[in-house]
């Protein structure tokens, strides 16, 4: 699948920009050039060799700041998605296959889920266990959950009623070999489709509640508190906000970029489109050759 995405131009696209944020979270707090915690300079202070993206109202340097946060916004969206990929994945696959009971509770305990306010909940969660990223986080990968949930049940519907499936039931198979060995392979493209979805969805909820103060303890840098930081101070710097909203809808449109493409190429249609194209530039390639003099 990886070669047919790459094949793809927005795949190729989204899965450098996911590389370069992905290394932005590697080194950018080694290769921060100031203390991001420490007053650098005079506060709010202009861009300059410096300071390239200025300082804040305490006087820290915004760039460093930047850096720094980078690796707590990218673990969180990506708690986040774990977390609803296990809660989610593995219920929706066993309520297919264990019975009319298993199902009816996995149900009702999915529209549970889906009907609480997850800003609230995270709220309530964060107050009860501690105002810390993990546990924010586990809160809203739990209740992002219902997609994964939802993903996995309609993928194995399709095939749960198949004749191989009923066969190896029949035959004394257990529910993990069939999943392993009928099931598995036709959930994992719609659900590494929900996977990359919700790691864009992890970056604004991630967002959301640092810009809020939740599930970061200040000073602690991350994009949505660097967001939040300057608000009272628009009028000396209007373009504080610019770098790490650039980052955030970039994260975002990369991850739902890399979606759209694994949906293209998970498909019959899309398998054609990328044969097409091969075809079609193997095939001007020799033209364009022999047309050469």
């Amino acid at each position: 699948m990886v070669k047919r995405i790459l094949a793809l131009p927005s795949g190729r696209l989204a899965i450098g920009i996911l590389i370069g944020i992905g290394l932005l979270a590697i080194v950018g707090p080694i290769v921060a050039p100031e203390d991001p915690l420490q007053a650098a300079a005079k506060p709010l202070a202009g861009i300059s060799g410096e300071h390239w993206l200025g300082t804040d109202y305490l006087g820290r340097d915004v760039f460093s700041r930047l850096l720094a946060g980078s690796r707590d916004s990218v673990v969180g969206s990506v708690e986040v998605a774990l977390v609803a990929l296990v809660v989610g994945v593995v219920p929706g696959l066993l309520s297919v296959l264990l019975g009319r009971v298993f199902e009816w509770t996995t149900l009702r305990l999915t529209d549970t889920l889906v009907a609480l306010p997850f800003l609230v909940f995270a709220v309530a969660v964060t107050s009860l266990l501690g105002n810390g990223l993990t546990q924010a986080m586990l809160t809203v990968g739990v209740l992002v959950s219902p997609l994964f949930f939802r993903v996995a049940r309609a993928a194995t519907l399709s095939v749960a009623h198949s004749q191989y499936v009923e066969a190896a039931l029949i035959s004394g198979a257990s529910v993990g070999w069939i999943i392993r060995r009928h099931v598995w392979g036709k959930v994992l493209p719609p659900i590494a489709v929900a996977f990359a979805q919700t790691v864009g969805v992890g970056f604004i909820v991630v967002s959301s509640l640092t810009f809020l103060g939740i599930g970061v303890q200040p000073p602690a840098p991350t994009w949505g508190g660097l967001l939040a930081s300057d608000l009272n101070y628009l009028h000396y710097r209007p373009f504080a906000p610019v770098a790490p909203a650039a980052l955030i809808m970039a994260t975002v449109w990369a991850c739902n970029l890399l979606a759209d493409a694994i949906r293209d190429v998970s498909g019959e249609s899309g398998r054609a489109l990328v044969d097409a194209r091969k075809a079609h530039r193997t095939s001007v390639e020799p033209a364009s050759a022999e047309g050469k003099p």
